[in-house]
């Protein structure tokens, strides 16, 4: 009884306007490139001051809620995650929109987001303390195979490619060791520039490696960025209902999983999904569909991301101790009303901790009429808005985006390169999300790697740091299980077939058939575990792979010859992931001079490369136009004319106007809210 007078509280006016504005607002700003969750609780959190502590958490944890599903949005419709969390998401989300089933996909995001949401404010309603202490029981080798577990995922993104999805984890591991090293403090492959120094921004190489390479192929063709769906309006709810009750236990599992990891401090809704994905990958009866739109892999990230909000908070109001930065701001939040964070907080301040958790759990139910509201449009706008408007409008919120994390251009700067090398490498074969795998869980392995090498090293039991505990052991099992899987599942569907074949041959001969030889025609050959290589090798030979793998030999080198100067603890992660890039680059520059030349092919390429190089060149001289003439006005210049790169027809005056007054609108209005909404330093010129 006394948890419905606290549920009674929650459904004040005033606090049902905070849940609902909170998840509206969060959700529009999880929807673009490069704003966080972390940034519109920050921007907020004054803002609660005056209200009842009860509804001032409720507002926040609203905001954060939204934001967190409000980055599928991006992550489906224009292959660019809107926050960290949604990098799984752009997995299956945007290949359902290319191929015309953008709104099914918002959709199916949105109701696994709201039981993903739901299941982990239930376990923090009802499991709070127990649940702590999984947080505690997680030390650094944890972590560390958390991390290798993550990466194992690589296998999956990479059928038919492994070595080059491989190559391409590394890769992001050794960009994510750029910088001061987490554990040490070893200044490292900074080349002598202050630059460096801060490593790589995960948000901004985010935005580079996914968005760019779409802008890139946007201007080349004529062709819609998205497919039009065809006899289907709408949200497609009743279709997307019967899909999440079809997958319900996936859709259950991954919440879970959401909300364990979530638990655990410094993880996060990124490991989450991936973790998530990988389990409905390999749980799947269909796991070669995965990485093509399906919707399994859609849902079951979007549910474990969402999860994590719940999961978050139980370390952060029973211990004090927040498992990302938003729950660290909110915690500040706490203690600045006055609120004693600890395991007595249930007891003692019940009245307030439970409204909260209620407005939450209302934040969340919310969320499923707000985001099918906005569903119903997004895809259909960005579907039908043409390039002349979407090319520009999408540059300018990677420009934003990236600029806002720090309020600095050297961000926007890295964001464009790594984009661009994003591009190359994707055409030379190396897909870009084993690049970002790399990149997110690289500092989480490291540290947890050097810890327990230093902790194992100072007890003479290194083996037992790594390999003698239980959490370890079962994380260790799940990932060896995880890369098997493939071969598991391609010797279970062999025998299948088998039994299938003798079951029907059986069924021919009892009844007098002459179908024997039809159904041997159609016989599974012997499973061979060889013939994934025998495929590789049967391949024509890839030139431009092996031009990458000799320059990452190269590279590999040069940067294994830069840790003689580190310290131990810098040195020894960074010197390991060199020496596994030049095996892998050898390998693969093996396998492909077993290759066969390739033949000459007669097809040409029909996309424009000028505009493409024109796209880079505006982009590149639009932020070193900033700190010259303004944010704002270079923004505008820079829009009107890659709204020209992007035109493929010949427009009359009336639609360039109505064009030049949608780039003052599009580009006023954005500034407006960075500048004055969330008071984000911009940089001025001459002119604004």
């Amino acid at each position: 009884m006394e948890l419905l007078g606290y549920f009674v509280s929650a459904l004040t006016p005033l606090n049902l306007l905070m849940a609902l504005g909170g998840v509206v607002l969060g959700t529009v700003i999880g929807a673009l490139p490069g704003l966080s969750a972390t940034m519109a609780v920050a921007v907020l959190v004054p803002f609660t001051f005056t209200m009842d502590p009860a509804t001032g958490l409720i507002a926040l944890g609203a905001i954060y809620t939204g934001a967190i599903y409000g980055g599928a949005f991006a992550a489906i419709l224009v292959n660019t995650p809107g926050t960290p969390s949604a990098i799984a998401t752009t997995f299956d989300g945007f290949p359902m929109a290319k191929r015309g089933d953008g709104s099914l996909a918002v959709t199916l995001a949105t109701l696994a987001s709201v039981v993903g949401g739901l299941v982990g404010g239930v376990f923090l309603l009802l499991l709070s303390p127990p649940l702590a202490k999984v947080a505690l029981a997680f030390g650094p080798p944890e972590y560390f195979w958390l991390a290798v577990f993550g990466l194992t995922l690589i296998s999956a993104l990479s059928v038919g490619n492994t070595i080059k999805g491989l190559l391409g984890g590394c890769i992001g591991l050794m960009l994510a060791m750029v910088g001061v090293a987490v554990v040490g403090g070893d200044i490292r492959f900074t080349m002598g520039t202050h630059t460096l120094l801060g490593g790589f921004d995960i948000v901004s190489a985010l935005i580079g490696l996914y968005c760019i390479p779409v802008l890139i192929d946007l201007v080349a063709t004529p062709d819609r960025h998205l497919k039009v769906e065809q006899g289907k309006r709408g949200i497609r709810l009743l279709e997307a209902f019967g899909l999440t009750w079809k997958s319900k236990f996936n859709v259950l599992r991954s919440s879970v999983i959401g909300t364990i990891v979530g638990i655990l401090p410094g993880a996060g809704g990124s490991i989450a999904g991936l973790v998530s994905y990988s389990e409905a990958r390999r749980s799947s009866k269909e796991p070669e569909t995965f990485g093509k739109g399906a919707p399994d892999g859609l849902m079951a990230t979007e549910a474990a991301n969402n999860a994590t909000v719940g999961g978050g908070f139980i370390p952060t109001l029973v211990l004090g101790i927040p498992g990302t930065p938003p729950d660290a701001i909110i915690l500040g939040a706490l203690l600045v009303q006055g609120i004693k964070i600890g395991p007595t907080l249930f007891s003692q301040q019940g009245e307030i901790v439970y409204t909260f958790i209620f407005g939450l759990l209302i934040a969340t139910a919310l969320m499923l009429p707000a985001g099918l509201l906005i569903g119903r449009y997004a895809y259909k706008s960005i579907a039908s808005i043409p390039k002349t408007l979407l090319v520009p409008t999408i540059a300018f919120l990677t420009v934003i985006g990236s600029f806002a994390i720090h309020s600095n251009l050297h961000d926007v700067t890295m964001m464009i390169s790594l984009g661009v090398l994003g591009w190359v490498l994707n055409r030379c074969g190396f897909a870009p999300s084993p690049i970002v795998l790399g990149l997110v869980l690289g500092k989480i392995a490291e540290q947890g790697f050097v810890q327990s090498y230093l902790i194992g090293n100072a007890t003479n039991n290194i083996t037992g740091m790594f390999f003698g505990r239980p959490i370890s052991l079962a994380i260790v099992a799940l990932a060896i299980f995880t890369v098997a899987y493939p071969l598991i599942f391609a010797k279970r569907k062999e025998k299948a077939k088998k039994r299938a074949l003798d079951a029907a041959r059986s069924y021919s001969q009892s009844n007098g058939e002459t179908t024997v030889q039809e159904i041997e025609e159609i016989k599974a050959p012997p499973f061979d575990p060889l013939a994934g290589l025998k495929k590789q090798i049967a391949k024509p030979r890839d030139v431009s792979g092996m031009v990458v793998s000799a320059l990452l030999i190269v590279a590999a080198g040069w940067a294994y010859s830069q840790t003689a100067t580190m310290s131990p603890m810098g040195s020894v992660f960074p010197s390991t992931i060199s020496v596994a890039v030049i095996i892998l680059s050898v390998m693969l520059l093996a396998l492909n001079f077993l290759r066969k030349p390739a033949a000459a092919s007669g097809e040409t390429e029909t996309a424009s490369v000028s505009r493409r190089i024109t796209l880079v060149v505006v982009m590149a001289g639009w932020v070193a136009a900033i700190p010259v003439i303004g944010f704002a006005s270079a923004a505008i210049v820079a829009f009107l004319i890659l709204s020209r790169v992007a035109c493929y027809e010949i427009m009359g005056p009336k639609r360039q106007l109505i064009e030049a007054v949608a780039a003052i609108a599009i580009v006023g209005g954005l500034y407006l809210l960075m500048a004055k909404v969330l008071l984000i330093r911009m940089p001025s010129g001459f002119l604004f």
